[in-house]
């Protein structure tokens, strides 16, 4: 597995991804858009020249801030999730960011675990953040 920027090739695979988990996908032209995007920071875990899953977060004055990270269900378990995690948090830390931080649905415990197992600690909770269905979302955040 490898680990790469988010080049147009790959934006077809990643909206299958986004329909597929998650309830308010990103369309193809939003994801497209972003990879010209200087404050955007979007990756890929790529096996067999397929995408695996990937993670997107911006940065705005050192400040960083998770969008999405999503792995095919096939994949699960098998430390894609964290690779594009810690590249991400490897990215806020080398353009000398302050946090990164994320949120995430309270019921998501896989995500939950790795997240404070990479050192994020939650920090509060958004009401009625996600739809469809209707879930609270916990705040982490790894302070630098």
């Amino acid at each position: 597995m490898e680990i790469v920027r988010m080049e147009a090739a790959h934006i077809p695979q990643i909206a299958a991804l986004e329909r597929l988990c998650f309830s308010e996908p990103w369309s193809e032209r939003s994801l497209l858009e972003e990879t010209e995007n200087p404050a955007a920071y979007f990756i890929v875990a790529v096996e067999d020249g397929a995408v695996r899953g990937y993670a997107g977060m911006h940065t705005v004055l050192g400040e960083s801030y998770v969008d999405n990270i999503a792995v095919f269900p096939a994949y699960r378990g098998r430390g894609i999730g964290r690779a594009l995690t810690q590249a991400l948090i490897d990215r806020a830390r080398a353009v000398d960011g302050a946090f990164i931080t994320l949120e995430v649905r309270a019921s998501n415990r896989a995500a939950i675990a790795l997240y404070t197992a990479l050192g994020f600690e939650k920090v509060g909770v958004r009401p009625n953040f996600y739809m469809a269905p209707r879930e609270d979302a916990a705040l982490f955040t790894l302070r630098f």
